[in-house]
């Protein structure tokens, strides 16, 4: 799937039809963990004026069976260098497939809400809860939504980030 088939080409396309001055920059990189996006982040910061930040990593982490510990710890860096500039930041909790275990999915199912509430900031329902249970929807690892769901996921996070948002 191309860039401009993916949920942030059409959510910004949204805010234009709105005439909303909100620009949403895509940083990621398919695969990326929370050490990958850290690693990288300073230097997105040092490049583009950034009012706020939507940390939407860690699925990979879990789908790796990272330990939770690691991935918080990485979302609590990336939390100190945005709030280092005054940057609001936005954390979407990420779930992971049953099959790692009833222990391993607790443990990583908390690293989210614990570290968006020890930081207090925002955190973001699951952006594809309803998708993932949808298997047309999805592609065939089971795992990412596929074309046909992009506009579906665009149109949650519009909802959410205008409620969020002050232009």
């Amino acid at each position: 799937m191309s860039q401009k088939e993916g949920w942030v080409h059409l959510l910004n396309i949204k805010f234009t039809e709105q005439k909303s001055a909100i620009k949403i920059i895509n940083a990621s990189i398919s695969g990326e963990t929370t050490a990958g996006g850290l690693a990288r982040l300073g230097n997105i910061l040092a490049k583009k004026k950034v009012d706020y930040l939507l940390v939407e990593l860690g699925g990979n982490d879990g789908l790796r069976g990272f330990p939770p510990t690691l991935i918080k710890n990485n979302l609590l860096q990336i939390i100190q260098l945005a709030k280092a500039k005054n940057i609001q930041i936005l954390l979407m909790d990420i779930r992971i497939p049953p099959n790692y275990g009833m222990r391993y999915s607790k443990l990583f199912n908390t690293v989210f809400s614990q570290t968006a509430q020890e930081k207090n900031i925002i955190l973001l329902p699951f952006f594809i809860k309803d998708i993932a249970i949808r298997p047309e929807l999805m592609q065939q690892d089971g795992i990412h939504p596929n074309k046909q769901a992009q506009p579906m996921i665009a149109n949650v996070m519009f909802k959410q980030l205008t409620r969020i948002i002050k232009e």
